[in-house]
């Protein structure tokens, strides 16, 4: 009897390995799922810089607007926030290389209204080059 417990939990992990990672992800409020679904729908922009520089300029502001940073996947070109510590509607940043001082930005939520927030603010700050006149620091996005 103890083997077969053995062989069915063994079954049930390798045919279903990456839906037990997502649901454990979901469960912990760290899944990337929602927001790369919503991608279809992203707000996007191509900025005049390179890939680096416009994910550190866009990790730069996202912390002066105090948005919490849960993941970040290199392998999906992605940085995943919260919208601020208090607000937990996921908001998903993907970055695609386009040419050398060329970089798309796309902007994903499942919420419209957390998706334009932080679309607008980090769009603007990054056609000014990272930083508005005005402090970003004073425009926590709760």
């Amino acid at each position: 009897m103890r083997t077969f417990i053995v062989l069915a939990l063994a079954v049930i992990l390798i045919s279903g390995c990456a839906n037990i990672k997502e649901a454990a992800r979901g469960i912990a409020g760290i899944s990337t799922k929602q927001i790369e679904e919503a991608r279809a729908k992203a707000s996007s922009k191509v900025f005049d810089y390179d890939y680096k520089t416009t994910y550190d300029l866009t990790k730069e502001i996202l912390g002066r607007i105090k948005a919490c940073i849960y993941t970040e996947d290199p392998k999906k070109n992605l940085i995943a926030i919260f919208v601020s510590e208090t607000n937990t509607t996921p908001v998903g940043i993907f970055f695609t290389k386009i040419g050398d001082n060329k970089t798309q930005v796309e902007v994903s939520s499942p919420s419209t209204y957390a998706k334009e927030l932080i679309a607008g603010t980090l769009f603007k700050s990054l056609e000014k080059g990272g930083l508005d006149d005005e402090k970003l620091s004073d425009k926590q996005v709760d």
